[in-house]
């Protein structure tokens, strides 16, 4: 079993991309955006300070622009016509105007170009001129969400690696709740499941697996008693105590792409309050599985669900959409969101996680990686989602 996406799907994509563009009267492109990169040419590198672009010619000719530091890997793995490399960042002749005169030498300045943004950027301290500065173009068209829009529906293959992380994540989580005990520490119990779950996902696959990012982990993110009723904080090296909630993430990283697990378990006992807000979390999230179908639009689900929080006045306590699409990216468009009007496909993959807060008592979320399919979804994260399961 081949745990990657094959050279021939990558060159497949890549001529998929040159027919939309010229479907946009664009005769070539200049793409920035890392993902979008690694999506094109399976080329996965981490943006820093040093630019990184992906140039398309006229007729489809492809050349990845390096610096000197990632030549021999980016040979190696980027399934590119060429591989141009600048010597260093910022250099005493900075980069843009290499790219200047790459671009220049493939006669696209003369051309209609497509780029996803004026120029490079990067939190690592990046400082440079736009692209439209150093280059005068022809014509430059924005065709940032060509690729974006190009990732929504997953391939076979890609829907094969995102079950092959939901295994993982799952495997992981058990793990964690099996580890989950009063007196221990978040940081403790997540350190140990990660570690053991990565060991037994590295071994199994064998030298075949290549993760691009993080292998199997599963974690609370500060999620921990009453700090569980703020969504996003992090990590707080809590103790775990009995009568405390916990909401927890799993997943595993496969070739770059990714899924989410996610549950609201409860340390040795559960009160009225918790039982009740998680019937309604529980309720609201089968409500989201009922109404995915082709056909529908990610807004019609997220109505579904709001309608339901609203009904049962819950409002104060939801302060966020459905869910989102996942692949190469944990959060990907489109979203189930009421102001989300894409229509919904067979291959999609969707994390559906409604949530309550409640500040002073905790959260309550299940995420649950899904594909789209004829007749509805197919659940992908095979874990147990009941009240009495999740008691640890």
């Amino acid at each position: 079993m081949s745990l990657r996406i094959s050279k021939e799907e990558i060159m497949q994509r890549q001529k998929l991309f040159m027919e939309k563009i010229k479907e946009n009267q664009v005769e070539g492109a200049v793409l920035f955006k890392d993902t979008d990169i690694f999506y094109l040419t399976g080329f996965k590198f981490t943006s820093t300070e040093r630019p990184i672009a992906l140039i398309f010619d006229e007729k489809g000719k492809t050349t990845i622009f390096v610096p000197l530091l990632e030549k021999g890997y980016a040979q190696v793995n980027a399934n590119v016509d060429k591989v141009f490399a600048y010597p260093e960042y910022p250099g005493l002749k900075h980069p843009m105007q290499y790219l200047k005169e790459e671009i220049e030498g493939l006669g696209l300045h003369e051309k209609n170009v497509g780029i996803d943004s004026d120029g490079y950027s990067s939190p690592f301290g990046y400082r440079g001129p736009k692209l439209s500065e150093v280059i005068s173009f022809k014509g430059l068209t924005n065709i940032y969400s060509i690729v974006e829009e190009m990732r929504f529906i997953k391939s076979s293959k890609e829907i094969e690696l995102i079950k092959i992380s939901c295994e993982w994540g799952v495997h992981a989580h058990k793990l964690l709740q099996q580890y989950s005990k009063p007196g221990v520490s978040e940081i403790e119990v997540a350190t140990r499941a990660t570690s053991d779950a990565t060991l037994d996902m590295t071994n199994t696959l064998g030298s075949e697996y290549v993760p691009h990012g993080s292998p199997a982990f599963a974690e609370f993110r500060g999620q921990v008693g009453p700090m569980s009723a703020y969504p996003h904080v992090t990590t707080q090296n809590l103790i775990l105590k009995q009568g405390y909630n916990l909401v927890t993430s799993a997943a595993a990283d496969v070739w770059g792409y990714h899924s989410e697990l996610e549950r609201t378990m409860f340390v040795k006992e559960v009160s009225s309050e918790q039982e009740r807000f998680f019937n309604f979390m529980y309720e609201a999230q089968e409500i989201a599985f009922k109404n995915i179908k082709p056909g529908k639009t990610h807004a019609s689900v997220d109505e579904e669900v709001q309608r339901y929080i609203d009904e049962n006045n819950l409002r104060k306590y939801a302060p966020h959409h459905t869910g989102h699409n996942i692949g190469l990216m944990m959060h990907e468009a489109p979203f189930l969101d009421l102001g989300d009007e894409t229509v919904l496909e067979e291959g999609m993959i969707l994390t559906i996680e409604p949530g309550l807060f409640v500040e002073g008592l905790g959260g309550f979320r299940h995420s649950d990686t899904v594909v789209v399919t004829e007749s509805g979804i197919e659940m992908l994260t095979n874990y147990p989602r009941d009240l009495e399961s999740l008691i640890c």
